[in-house]
């Protein structure tokens, strides 16, 4: 495999920056060590890999997933005596 290009590099840094100053609650390694998942305190996740395209250059990708706020289900509705 090819090594990584620096335009990957900066892409995955710029995603990661993001992330900075979040506190690391879980990590999680493939057993290929292709993958690598981050939880943060705050619900993210951050899924980091790395694959070969079809000329066999490897190629670096990031996944920021952002935890969606709880929306509540339920409606309230009050009434108003007269």
């Amino acid at each position: 495999m090819a090594p990584i290009s620096l335009q990957d590099l900066r892409r995955v840094s710029d995603a990661l920056a993001k992330l900075h100053g979040s506190a690391v609650v879980g990590a999680v390694m493939r057993s290929d060590l292709r993958q690598l998942r981050l939880e943060l305190s705050d619900g993210t996740l951050a899924v980091v890999r790395i694959d070969a395209d079809d000329e066999g250059r490897a190629r670096l990708e990031v996944d920021v997933i952002q935890r969606r706020p709880a929306v509540s289900s339920q409606l309230e509705v009050r009434f108003e005596s007269a």
